[in-house]
């Protein structure tokens, strides 16, 4: 990924992914977001990662949301899975000064899912029992971790959306938590990253209506303390890239 201050164009994705292994749909996504410090985040993160602070902090989102799936080789592009998610992560340069998501887990209803980004990405899945509902701009999501331990981790999240931002409400901490187009993995043949293409988020203002998380703290990180920053998005089309070697 690139630093997102040297972008042309603030929350624009900075180089296209032309051969994209998969294609995919993010919905009704929310991003609640909580501050740590740095050496907190940093200690958790393999050989090769720093935390990538804003204002000498380190950021961890609970992303929860729906997903849609589609590889390049099926014919018209058909969306093969969906299935709601929910990642737990963090902002981070390697030592080529790539910028990107570090995910300390993601949970995902859609057990073949799993089972293929662990494989494929090296990316810690875990199976769950998990549920979307909206009801006019409420939205709950409920996630219930199956596979593999620990078990028993639950995450629920309520939200009510509020009012679109404009481009010019946005501000660059805004675009820092949000506008991120490359992925970290740790797999036996070392640091990886793939890169991923999308149009601008399209974010609205939210409030948390309710917050149970258990996510967070499975992790190994200590449970957030603060109002969070919450935003929510309607979604975006997504083209993600092959993985490279991280070198």
């Amino acid at each position: 990924m690139h630093a997102v201050g040297v972008m042309a164009e603030p929350g624009a994705c900075p180089s296209a992914v032309r051969r994209p292994l998969m294609r995919q749909r993010w919905e009704a996504l929310t991003f609640v977001h909580w501050s740590y410090e740095a050496s907190v985040v940093q200690r958790l993160l393999p050989e090769g990662l720093m935390v990538e602070p804003y204002d000498d902090r380190a950021w961890v989102g609970l992303i929860p949301f729906h997903m849609r799936v589609g590889l390049r080789r099926s014919a018209g592009w058909p969306w093969l899975g969906r299935f709601c998610e929910t990642n737990v992560r963090t902002y981070v340069r390697d030592a080529a000064g790539r910028s990107g998501i570090w995910f300390f887990s993601l949970d995902a209803s859609r057990l073949a899912a799993v089972l293929a980004a662990r494989a494929g990405y090296a990316l810690p899945y875990f199976w769950s029992a998990m549920s979307l509902t909206r009801s006019g701009r409420s939205v709950d999501y409920a996630c219930e971790r199956r596979w593999p331990a620990p078990r028993a981790v639950h995450s629920r999240v309520s939200i009510d959306i509020g009012e679109p931002y404009s481009a010019t409400d946005l501000t660059d901490r805004d675009h820092f938590l949000t506008a991120r187009w490359t992925l970290f993995s740790d797999g036996i043949w070392g640091l990886r990253y793939a890169d991923a293409e999308h149009r601008p988020w399209p974010l609205w203002r939210a409030e948390l209506r309710e917050l149970r998380d258990g996510l967070v703290e499975a992790a190994g990180l200590p449970a957030p303390t603060g109002a969070p920053l919450v935003h929510f998005s309607e979604g975006v089309d997504v083209r993600i890239g092959w993985p490279h070697l991280d070198r």
